[in-house]
């Protein structure tokens, strides 16, 4: 026979967004429980930043993000900070450091915020089951929640189970399944943070450069974010922080524009040579590894010396070095992107507290959102921030 529990607040996901959610309510003394499909808690921020999680950024602001309705995560903003999330590592004296642009990681082991997750929400009384097949779900007067292991039944119910990066860490379209079950309306879901990759056949000398890495300003048609970070070339196209970030925003048939080695100033540059005897690969292997220059100098133009370039020539070496055009076919999918995005739609949602408008005591929290926000922390924080506020309200 199956147990039968009643508990005030049950949370879907004990990932980063659900453990915060539990905690702030525990805290209040509401009985919290936890469903984790897993047999562990906080699987991606176990393997996040290297195994050093990068728990969050202190540049974190609604503009690091991606939403169909920004104003939403102003809001939430407002009341969690990336300074408020410092406090309470700091509190459990982790010790962490700024790697690059306001990254903040710990100095051991991503194990330290788990541990810190699991103390807290051992100190607010929460119940955490793991391993859990959720077979059912529904709301009478309140939800009722069936599992292999038992029925549970609550007045407050929180979705926090992420998105569909990271298949292999469990990953799963539940949450979403969970949002049609009850008419909430979604954004279109993608991948996100993700590599992008190119026609095999069409830029097969591309990808004999495979493991090569550069210096660049990336950009995308549609928006004017520009993020200016390491490229690298894969065996299927680019990755790399630079990548990743425009991932974001790229759309599919669209190209992405890369500044190389932005910090340099290539009218000067090509210009000062244009009168010598020096071969154009010769010069740009000066400023990029011998083989990308190769590369790059037939890529623009058949390499010859300089001063045999026309001044057209000339322009159009110097146009191609400010904007190398990147026409991807498409990215690596779920399996490599770091985030989803898209998801339960924020006009569904009251910004003061996570609650759906539509049903009473049912909440969206985390990653399943649709709010996204860039590489470096920023995700951690939407999670923390939005975990929190349901946190005070369930």
């Amino acid at each position: 026979m199956q147990k039968k529990l009643n508990y005030d607040v049950t949370i879907i996901g004990a990932g980063a967004a659900g453990l915060m959610a539990a905690i702030e309510a525990g805290k209040r003394g509401r009985k919290v429980l936890i469903l984790e499909k897993n047999n562990h808690i906080g699987s991606k921020i176990l393997i996040s930043g290297g195994g050093r999680c990068n728990f969050t950024n202190i540049n974190a602001n609604p503009n690091c993000y991606i939403s169909e309705n920004p104003h939403f995560i102003k809001s939430v903003f407002s009341r969690y900070s990336s300074n408020d999330f410092i406090e309470l590592v700091e509190k459990h004296n982790i010790e962490y450091y700024e790697k690059t642009l306001g990254q903040l990681f710990c100095k051991k082991s991503s194990r330290e915020i788990v541990n810190m997750l699991q103390k807290e929400c051992n100190e607010a009384n929460v119940t955490i089951e793991l391993s859990v097949n959720i077979q059912n779900i529904k709301k009478d007067n309140i939800f009722t929640v069936t599992t292999d292991s038992g029925i549970y039944t609550s007045e407050s119910l929180v979705i926090a189970c992420g998105g569909l990066s990271f298949p292999k860490k469990g990953a799963t379209d539940f949450g979403y399944k969970i949002a049609k079950q009850f008419e909430i309306d979604l954004i279109k879901d993608r991948p996100a943070l993700v590599p992008i990759t190119v026609d095999e056949r069409k830029n097969s000398s591309l990808l004999e450069l495979s493991g090569l890495s550069f210096k660049a300003e990336a950009k995308t048609e549609g928006t004017k974010v520009t993020f200016k970070e390491n490229v690298l070339i894969t065996h299927r196209g680019f990755s790399g922080p630079a990548i990743l970030q425009i991932s974001s925003y790229w759309q599919k048939g669209k190209e992405i524009e890369l500044r190389l080695e932005p910090e340099l100033n290539w009218d000067e540059i090509i210009n000062s040579h244009s009168r010598e005897r020096i071969e154009l690969k010769t010069l740009l292997s000066n400023y990029f590894s011998q083989r990308l220059a190769d590369y790059l100098a037939n890529e623009i133009s058949s390499s010859k010396p300089m001063i045999q370039y026309s001044s057209k020539e000339i322009e159009n070496i110097i146009q191609r070095l400010y904007a190398w055009k990147i026409n991807p076919n498409g990215d690596e999918g779920y399996a490599k992107a770091e985030v989803t995005t898209g998801g339960v739609d924020t006009n569904e949602l009251n910004q003061k507290t996570m609650e759906s408008k539509k049903i009473k005591g049912l909440y969206f929290i985390g990653e399943i959102v649709d709010v996204t926000g860039w590489l470096g922390g920023y995700n951690f924080q939407w999670a923390w921030a939005s975990g929190y506020i349901a946190g005070q309200n369930i």
